[in-house]
């Protein structure tokens, strides 16, 4: 894979199914792929995508109300190279709900991915993208997993696949982030793209000083007054409580709080001890490693390590964005708790921007063999 556009002979045109905000299609576009369609049922993922994506065609309803010609009133007259992706919410399948005592069966987004997969075989795009947890691997719908289920549907369909786990951070993502991912293809033998960040790779990986120590500082609960330069940079108020647990949490991002800080839950051990590990709730990020993985709360101080490495309060929605790496010219919509959802929620920019190159360089190969 190169780092470079490298533009196909003919357009890649992207049709984007559980869009979000618009992460993987502002990936795909960085890598010079054209938009054609963004499907997502959440109106205020929509509303940040059409601010972004000034005229792009959206559909706001559920996959499961979306008919074959829906999408192909969107195909295209003249010759194209259709991209179609299934970035399906992925709260079904993580380690928590997989682990739980409530049945997968019982989460009816589980069916999501089998949604994709039809529109899939009606509409037979050239190419096929789908990111989601690894815990997909792990939850069965009637006997089958609904990834191998997409697998199965693709081979009979005669698509080429490859897929596995990737990190974010492998990619450029100032984030640890593991992911399973799936690319397919009609017009070839495919395969995952080769990591282009960590040790013994082109680049180094990226860390949170490299994604947000530009940013001016802000007060919790405070929005920087520059709306124009800094967007979004804006950060969720703390309790007193929280305010004097975040005082007491080192720089190097750990806690050194007395037993009148800790929450119950670090002390309610069966035998009344006090609790001796460590959580990630309430604590900093440290500035020269990637972040945790982000999550729908990832401005949340008590939700995770989402505390700002030097200043006393959790991370702004701006620098939650920077380290899913959209750039500031990116705007989002919808109230504080709405855009973390959606950041969280997003496939990583830079993810998306490299499986949108290796797509490119995908299709010429095909075509110089084909041509």
């Amino acid at each position: 894979m190169t780092s470079s556009k490298m533009p196909p002979i003919k357009p890649i045109r992207v049709f984007d199914f559980f869009s979000g905000c618009g992460g993987t299609s502002l990936g795909f576009h960085e890598s010079g792929i054209e938009h054609a369609l963004a499907v997502d049922s959440c109106p205020d993922a929509i509303g940040t995508f059409k601010k972004n994506f000034t005229g792009a065609s959206v559909i706001n309803e559920p996959i499961e109300t979306v008919a074959e010609e829906d999408v192909r009133s969107h195909f295209s007259s003249d010759p194209e190279v259709r991209l179609f992706c299934g970035c399906a919410p992925c709260q079904p399948f993580t380690k928590q709900k997989t682990n739980s005592s409530q049945k997968s069966s019982e989460d009816n987004r589980h069916g999501l991915l089998g949604h994709f997969s039809s529109i899939v075989h009606k509409c037979l795009p050239d190419l096929v993208f789908v990111e989601n947890v690894p815990g997909i691997l792990n939850v069965t719908i009637e006997g089958q997993t609904p990834l191998s289920a997409l697998i199965d549907q693709l081979d009979q369909d005669d698509y080429f696949s490859d897929h596995g786990v990737i990190y974010a951070q492998d990619y450029g993502v100032p984030q640890v982030r593991r992911r399973l991912v799936l690319v397919a293809s009609r017009l070839g033998e495919i395969a995952l793209p080769k990591a282009t960040h960590g040790p013994n790779r082109p680049a180094a990986y990226n860390t949170v000083r490299d994604a947000i120590a530009d940013l001016p500082p802000i007060e919790q609960g405070t929005e920087h007054r520059d709306k124009l330069q800094y967007p979004n940079h804006r950060a969720a108020a703390l309790s007193e409580l929280n305010l004097k647990r975040i005082r007491k949490t080192r720089k190097n991002g750990r806690r050194d709080w007395p037993d009148s800080l800790l929450p119950k839950c670090y002390t309610a051990k069966e035998n009344g001890e006090r609790y001796n590990g460590h959580s990630d709730c309430y604590t900093r990020l440290a500035w020269d490693e990637p972040a945790p993985g982000l999550t729908t709360r990832c401005i949340s101080y008590s939700n995770g390590r989402f505390g700002h490495p030097k200043q006393d309060r959790a991370l702004s929605v701006r620098e939650a964005a920077r380290l899913q790496g959209f750039p500031d010219s990116f705007e989002f919509t919808g109230s504080l708790a709405s855009m973390a959802r959606q950041i969280g929620n997003a496939v990583p920019v830079p993810v998306a921007k490299a499986f949108g190159l290796h797509f490119n360089n995908h299709v010429n190969t095909a075509d110089q063999l084909n041509g």
